[in-house]
């Protein structure tokens, strides 16, 4: 009867250590939404405040493929623009610096080139 409240115990504890570790395991795997094979990628990312941003995400696949300029706030996230992807995207930008030299890269582009025309050189 004295293993009876030691064997309980013990399978407490391991069920306690069990659910952190598949919380976390299911974070990681495309069972738990991890992988979304490859339909959506984050491009770029303009940060206008401390709870604002500007994202640009490509979703879809080969000729499916679009970009989307998306506003976000805490509360709610807005599509501002809808477009074609650039061609020479092959992997999503990881620098800060290179983030915001993209975005400004697409935003030129879509200003086109009359926008250029005001600056001095």
């Amino acid at each position: 009867m004295s293993t009876m409240p030691w064997s309980s115990l013990l399978w407490f504890a391991a069920i306690i250590v069990m659910i952190p570790l598949a919380l976390w395991l299911l974070k990681r795997t495309p069972l738990g939404g991890a992988a979304s094979g490859g339909m959506m990628r984050s491009i770029a990312a303009l940060p206008l405040s401390a709870s604002q941003r500007i994202l640009t995400v490509e979703v879809g696949q080969g000729d499916q493929r679009r970009w989307l300029v998306l506003g976000v706030t805490p509360h709610s996230i807005t599509t501002l623009h809808t477009m074609e992807p650039a061609v020479d995207t092959a992997a999503p930008i990881a620098s800060a610096g290179g983030v915001a030299g993209s975005f400004a890269q697409v935003l030129g582009r879509l200003r086109g080139p009359a926008a250029g025309a005001d600056r001095a050189p």
